[in-house]
């Protein structure tokens, strides 16, 4: 996957005797789909990309990526819903300093259903996966990120509430706008940090969550989100933006 943007990359400091060092992401959530294409992006723009998934045991597309990658990119094993594997993860990548970390998760489940009808379980299962578990990760490796890096997260336009003018998808609108909230409570409490932080709606695209009849594809969409991310590093506070870089209404 090429890219369409021109943003300049990052790069450490270098001396006369010593090559650059390409510019690191970790993309949690990318065996296939929207964070597999996203991985993909970022290596072809020629950054070291760190990939989980939640089993390393099963092959996934983003293990071809690693085998053609010349070492470039990694893997490691997440399950975002178990909070005790992110002391592990930390560690492993405690000598690795991030320019990017970046979460794609998304689950969603009775779509057609109205609110007070949904499953307590289903609930629970979509607002844990969506909303929770992305915060965990981010609170739990928060530091390897560089002081003037990038944190941010796959949202959705659906989780505005101020565009949501026809309902359905209830649980999921609702966990998407519960994860906008929690990373602007975050980004507030992180307030004197040059970081910038991004809540990416990346719009209605054709990937197992968004089905067959959504109108975009990834390769046309995802060049166009890595721009938006790149532009926003060295802005420091939050940003709530589609895939061309406008600001969704909360």
């Amino acid at each position: 996957m090429s890219s369409t943007g021109s943003e300049q990359l990052p790069t450490t400091a270098t001396t006369a005797t010593t090559a650059p060092t390409a510019p690191s992401a970790l993309i949690v959530g990318a065996s296939r789909g929207l964070g597999h294409a996203m991985a993909a992006e970022f290596l072809d723009r020629g950054w070291a990309v760190v990939g989980t998934v939640r089993d390393t045991t099963v092959r996934t597309p983003l293990h071809d990526l690693a085998d053609r990658s010349d070492g470039r990119v990694t893997i490691e094993q997440l399950d975002i819903n178990d909070p005790g594997r992110l002391p592990v993860l930390r560690e492993r990548l405690a000598h690795r300093p991030l320019d990017v970390l970046f979460v794609n998760a998304g689950i969603t489940t009775g779509e057609d259903t109205p609110i007070g009808a949904v499953a307590t379980a289903d609930f629970i299962e979509v607002m844990v996966t969506n909303a929770l578990s992305p915060m965990r990760v981010i609170e739990a490796l928060e530091e390897l990120v560089s002081p003037a890096g990038l944190i941010g997260v796959m949202s959705s336009g659906q989780g505005s509430i101020g565009n949501n003018t026809t309902g359905g998808r209830e649980v999921y609108r609702g966990s998407k706008a519960a994860l906008n909230m929690f990373l602007r409570s975050f980004a507030a409490r992180r307030s004197g940090t040059r970081r910038a932080f991004v809540l990416l709606a990346p719009g209605w695209i054709r990937t197992a969550l968004g089905g067959p009849d959504a109108p975009f594809t990834l390769e046309e969409t995802v060049p166009l989100l890595a721009d938006v991310l790149l532009s926003r590093l060295g802005t420091p506070g939050l940003a709530y933006l589609d895939r061309f870089g406008r600001t969704v209404p909360w």
